[in-house]
């Protein structure tokens, strides 16, 4: 089934809302004018019934013939009045009217402050109210019925819930039409949101919505679509440099690899120069190698699928035996080495020493000569923080954010010396979150500061 509109789905549900209340609406009118009607009936023959009491109260046998005709003309014009009265000693007296009240009635007569009871005949509904007259013999009544026929209610009642309907329906659909068009307009930023997102494409994400003219209700909306396409356009700017830069680190390997093939094929070399060239080549390659086994642990980082073992890992073990072997290239840059502290996490010991060992070789390529890069451990509540700091050149504020990019590098230049393809920092950040840690840079000072924070294995810190 077609799905509807929200401007359908809202109209419907404001229609059937104004239904219901103009049905309850209705049946409580309904009640109210047959609640009035009631009281009416009961006020008419509360009335009636006085009268024949004070007829009845002080009549003398002698004159009951009298009484009789006086209480028949009492009644003449009353076409919708019925009146039945029994003697004391239980003959009929008197019983007018278009219909009979039925013996039930005047069997159990009502007390002195009698209510109003209800009988069908003939598919008309009447009311009537019952009393004991006593008479002037000791303990002897006249019991008198008198009831009214409800059918001009009836008619009245009919004609008023059909006008009743059609004004209902009438007003049903004008509300529907205008639900229907009150809707339409409210929703009419939710069209503008529809529009600025069908301009939207790859060279054109600067488009945003206004929030100066977005409902209260639809901010939070707007936002969230306003900051998505600023995550989208961060995103694209960041994949199209990824690109470029992938295409840069690429392309010198392999013009090297062409030239080099190139100028050994113009023209016959000797065996040893043959063996040179692909001894060069293959330097070349397993360049391309460790880039592309690079990406592939990024690739795999980015979507989930690599997961740590999570064993005990003593970090300063860990970080000693990358001290020394580190300290041979330290020593020839003229860097010492200094480690401090203690910290054990629950991680893969071989992916935190190849984070550590990204760091640190970076301190090394990047300290001035003569200083010390010190690595330092420290528990810090459920977490373990290492820190590797090294003294030499800054790092600009504006570069810090993009430190852990992929291909990113301080120098624009993009010149490859020894510093590698400029992966290290992104799999290290890789490796860290793995591990549910973070990584932060800071530099100043000419000093330079890589932050790591793990969590700690609380079954190894716990005391004994």
């Amino acid at each position: 089934m077609a799905a509807k509109s929200l401007t359908t789905r809202t109209s419907l549900w404001f229609t059937l809302m104004a239904a219901g209340v103009l049905a309850v609406m209705g049946l409580v009118i309904q009640i109210s004018v047959q609640r009035h009607f009631h009281d009416l009936d009961r006020d008419a023959l509360q009335g009636k019934l006085e009268l024949v009491q004070h007829v009845l109260r002080n009549a003398a046998p002698s004159r009951e013939a009298a009484i009789r005709t006086d209480l028949a003309d009492a009644f003449v014009g009353h076409h919708d009045l019925l009146v039945r009265i029994r003697q004391p000693s239980g003959g009929e007296f008197l019983s007018a009217g278009h219909a009979v009240i039925p013996d039930a009635l005047l069997a159990a007569p009502a007390d002195d402050s009698p209510a109003v009871q209800e009988w069908s005949a003939n598919d008309t509904r009447y009311r009537a109210l019952t009393a004991r007259i006593p008479t002037t013999a000791p303990g002897a009544f006249w019991t008198v019925a008198i009831a009214i026929d409800t059918r001009h209610h009836t008619d009245f009642l009919s004609a008023f819930n059909r006008e009743l309907l059609l004004i209902g329906f009438g007003g049903l659909v004008l509300l529907a039409g205008l639900g229907r068009l009150v809707t339409r307009r409210g929703l009419r930023p939710v069209q503008d949101m529809v529009q600025v997102a069908a301009r939207i494409s790859a060279e054109r994400l600067d488009e945003r919505l206004p929030l100066e003219r977005i409902p209260a209700e639809l901010q939070p909306l707007a936002l969230a679509f306003n900051s998505m396409l600023d995550r989208l356009g961060d995103s694209l700017q960041r994949l199209s440099a990824f690109s470029s830069d992938l295409a840069h680190e690429l392309r010198t390997p392999i013009n090297n690899l062409m030239t080099q093939t190139q100028v050994s094929l113009s023209r016959p070399r000797q065996t040893d120069e043959y063996r040179e060239i692909l001894y060069s080549n293959l330097e070349e390659f397993e360049r391309l190698g460790r880039m592309i086994a690079d990406m592939l642990f990024l690739a795999k980082a980015d979507n989930g699928l690599m997961v740590p073992s999570r064993q005990p890992v003593d970090l300063r073990r860990e970080v000693e035996a990358l001290a020394e072997f580190y300290d041979a290239l330290a020593a020839d840059a003229g860097l010492r080495l200094q480690v401090e502290g203690e910290g054990r996490v629950a991680g893969d010991a071989l992916m935190l020493r190849r984070a550590v060992s990204n760091l640190l070789s970076n301190a090394i390529r990047h300290a001035d000569a003569g200083s010390t890069i010190r690595i330092r451990m420290e528990p810090e509540g459920d977490h373990v923080r290492l820190s590797i700091n090294n003294t030499g050149t800054e790092i600009a504020p504006q570069h810090l954010p993009r430190l852990f990019d992929r291909f990113y590098r301080v120098d624009d230049s993009r010149q490859r010396q020894d510093e590698g393809a400029g992966l290290g920092l992104a799999i290290t950040r890789s490796i860290v979150r793995a591990h549910q840690g973070e990584i932060s840079a800071a530099s100043g000072n000419r000093s330079t500061t890589f932050t790591i924070t793990l969590p700690a294995d609380r079954a190894v810190e716990s005391p004994v």
